[in-house]
């Protein structure tokens, strides 16, 4: 697989960018993803707005039996979930969703019902901005006021110019220290409100937060040999970049060597699909909401090359592996630390490690998750669970590095020792 991407990504560097001011991949390359992309999709789960996004700025097939359940899905669990449910960033994703397939956000009808999701966007960004201003953090995260303002802005809201100034205050500021995923989306929902505010002042500070973030991108990209961030960060990372050029011009970006990181990894989380997608055919979200939906799709997964082989040695039985496991307190109630070695085989994800050592200590070793769009995410852990409100999550390390990747995909190797940390964000 490394190969076949690797050399596909070299044939784009010599084809696909070198041309044109703008990096897009070969249609097959695109067809290829969008195809495992859209198998991805489980019918008994909830939609992922994020997959639907992808599909429609990608130029998947909207006739079809997946994009239109998908459509429906997030129509239902908007009217169902929207208002007492949800996240300002999970609402701000079934807003995008909708844009991108020419809905309105504003009259969203499902389950005889009909609301409007923008008003709902609007109280859950005052609620983040309110607490953001009170007490240095907002109510969830900085992406997820990225993702709102950007939502916001492109619905042709009204609440996007306060929160705009805010997170360019963050990433402008010493004192902070952002993810690349964060600042990504940042830059893309400044970049939609630079267009149309008026207020100088507010247009100088937007610029200058712009010129930061792109051109830190673009150092990063340099020194790391193409990578900002990790993988599952580059794809926010190519379509903020895309969409700042007039930000870090005249500089130039050279996106062969961004891209050809991207092709050389295989990607199989449907999440990291759906952010890259759209950055290798030179869109970003900051598109959704101006997609010709009446324009003739020919680029219908069904109707492509047929999907990467997967890695992996079917039928052939995979040798066992021992991994260490352990986890510890130190920040809530009464402190504890526990260790295991637990046997299993070869390629299973760190998520069946945990299964096995709750199987063999459920007293000490129990724990619960839930589905994210980024796949399983560990909520509890010895009864421990994390808190929005106290910022508290479950940090997951091995040779006291945070993982790039969740429990659902990362896998161990042998011997390696995995940490489990209570700790605050």
């Amino acid at each position: 697989m490394f190969g076949v991407a690797l050399g596909i990504g070299v044939l784009l560097a010599l084809v696909g960018c070198a041309a044109t001011e703008s990096c897009v991949a070969p249609q097959d390359m695109v067809s290829q993803l969008l195809q495992r992309l859209e198998g991805s999709v489980n019918f008994e789960e909830a939609a992922n707005p994020s997959v639907l996004l992808a599909m429609n700025l990608a130029g998947g097939d909207s006739d079809g039996p997946t994009h239109k359940w998908l459509l429906q899905e997030i129509k239902e669990e908007a009217v169902r979930r929207a208002q007492k449910g949800m996240t300002s960033g999970q609402v701000a994703l079934h807003v995008l969703a909708l844009l991108s397939s020419c809905q309105d956000p504003q009259r969203v009808h499902a389950l005889e019902q009909t609301l409007d999701l923008i008003h709902v966007l609007q109280q859950k960004t005052d609620e983040e901005m309110a607490k953001l201003e009170a007490e240095g953090v907002p109510k969830t995260t900085l992406y997820s006021v990225g993702l709102d303002t950007l939502a916001l802005c492109l619905a042709e809201a009204s609440g996007a110019q306060g929160p705009s100034v805010a997170l360019a205050k963050q990433v402008l500021s010493p004192e902070s220290h952002i993810s690349v995923d964060t600042r990504a989306m940042v830059a893309l929902a400044l970049s939609c409100v630079y267009n149309y505010v008026e207020l100088q002042d507010v247009r100088e500070l937007l610029q200058e937060a712009l010129r930061t973030v792109s051109n830190s991108f673009l150092d990063e990209q340099e020194k790391r040999n193409g990578m900002i961030g990790n993988i599952y960060s580059m794809g926010l990372a190519l379509q903020a970049l895309e969409a700042t050029r007039k930000f870090y011009a005249p500089r130039k970006w050279d996106c062969t060597q961004a891209f050809s990181v991207v092709y050389a990894h295989d990607y199989q989380q449907p999440m990291a699909m759906a952010q890259v997608l759209p950055a290798l055919v030179g869109r970003s979200y900051l598109d959704a909401a101006g997609l010709d939906c009446a324009a003739t799709k020919d680029m219908s997964p069904s109707r492509q090359l047929p999907l990467f082989p997967k890695l992996g040695t079917h039928g052939v039985p995979r040798a066992s592996i021992q991994v260490h496991y352990s986890i510890t307190n130190t920040l809530q109630g009464k402190h504890f630390h526990y260790s295991t070695t637990v046997t299993v085989p070869s390629g299973s994800t760190l998520l069946q490690v945990m299964e096995v050592a709750a199987e063999e200590n459920p007293q000490d070793f129990s724990f619960q998750t839930e589905q994210t769009s980024w796949g399983p995410f560990v909520t509890s852990i010895h009864g421990l669970a994390g808190s929005e409100d106290d910022r508290t999550y479950w940090r997951f390390l091995s040779a006291e590095n945070a993982l790039e990747e969740g429990v659902g995909t990362y896998k161990p190797h042998d011997d390696e020792h995995i940490q489990a940390i209570f700790s605050i964000y």
